[in-house]
């Protein structure tokens, strides 16, 4: 599900994250990082172009790294859905031992230059979620799960950032008001399916498919997903091509 780690990334990442809490993720947290990781500079460079922002990025994906391995001895079997999903959500953020660092990277994702790699991240997070969950959705609902979790988890990390109370209980609270928020916004959607005057609408919505369950043969590879399009008719097709 996640690429293996580079050992030699590793290295700079756990040199770095002492340095972070002082310097944020820049250059001199990088520059220290390699002095104290005894790594090669130009092993370094090779293996992070963009510096202490490819190991901000590292630094994300090895809590995704944790949430599986806590997946590995986890039972959920016997909560609600919901509770599943907070659970997860949950365990992200208690698997990262190094809040400062995580602050940091915020601000350092924030920045508009940043930010499209910072949402790229969170998307991430959210699908190997709704992965983890068995999620099985094939049509526009792969989106706006993953759409609807990310925003979740983002706003529950901010909070939880701000948070001082006992085991962080109020962001769990937090957390579980944002679910039931979710829960709302799928009860909606069901809803207007069947609804006469937006059902047209959502079942033009049904044929955007998921980028793993994209047809492949024929299709652009660097597009999310794919518009199905239903098969056109013989007559459609010699319109169409007497139109052009």
């Amino acid at each position: 599900m996640l690429p293996p780690e580079d050992p030699i990334k590793q290295r700079l990442l756990s040199a770095a994250l002492p340095h972070v809490a002082f310097d944020g993720w820049s250059e001199s947290a990088f520059e220290s990082a390699i002095a104290d990781a005894g790594v090669d500079p130009t092993l370094a460079r090779a293996t992070c172009p963009r510096g202490a922002l490819d190991l901000a990025v590292a630094f994300h994906k090895s809590g995704d790294r944790a949430l599986l391995a806590w997946l590995e001895g986890a039972d959920l079997s016997h909560l609600r859905y919901r509770d599943k999903i907070a659970a997860l959500v949950r365990a992200r953020l208690e698997v990262i031992h190094d809040r400062e660092a995580v602050r940091r990277a915020m601000t350092l994702f924030a920045l508009p230059n940043h930010a499209p790699e910072g949402a790229r991240l969170i998307w991430d997070t959210a699908d190997l979620i709704w992965t983890a969950l068995g999620d099985s959705s094939q049509d526009v609902n792969w989106y706006t799960k993953r759409a609807t979790l990310a925003a979740v988890y983002s706003a529950t990390v901010l909070y939880w950032l701000g948070d001082e109370t006992p085991d962080h209980a109020a962001t769990w609270d937090f957390l579980d008001r944002r679910i039931g928020d979710v829960m709302q916004i799928e009860k909606l959607k069901a809803r207007l399916r069947e609804n006469p005057l937006t059902k047209p609408a959502m079942g033009l919505l049904a044929r955007l498919t998921s980028p793993i369950h994209a047809p492949r043969d024929g299709q652009r590879q660097d597009m999310p997903g794919h518009w199905d399009l239903p098969p056109q008719t013989t007559e459609q097709t010699e319109e169409t091509e007497r139109g052009q």
